[in-house]
């Protein structure tokens, strides 16, 4: 795979990631009637977006780092919680799974040292 297919996995990921953890903790599964405060864990989330989807190569870096603390979240919640929450923190782990690899691959293959030398 090239470093845009890469690139395109983590965009992907990352857009359907915020998605969910605003349907997650606002309609579908909140900790709390009308919604949770966890909702704010998706600001790093819209934070990394733009870079991401332009191909930032420092942003791949950092995200996918950042991706393991939501790749525990949600193994944690899809072993502790029960029903939809649970479902939903399955889901997750999947898109964080894919985040990760997409933006670890990207940093890789558009590494200076792989860059053709200009001549």
């Amino acid at each position: 795979m090239t470093a845009r297919h890469w690139n395109l996995m983590a965009s992907i990921s990352l857009v359907a990631l915020i998605l969910l953890g605003l349907a997650w903790e606002l309609w579908l599964a909140p900790l709390r009637p009308g919604g949770s405060g966890l909702v704010f864990k998706i600001v790093p989330l819209l934070v990394a977006l733009f870079g991401i989807l332009r191909g930032k190569r420092y942003t791949h870096q950092w995200m996918s780092l950042l991706s393991l603390v939501y790749l525990t979240e949600g193994i944690v919640r899809a072993t502790s919680d029960s029903g939809l929450s649970a479902q939903l923190a399955a889901v997750a782990t999947v898109l964080t799974t894919t985040l990760f690899f997409g933006c670890m691959f990207y940093s890789k293959l558009t590494a200076p040292s792989r860059m053709p030398a200009a001549e």
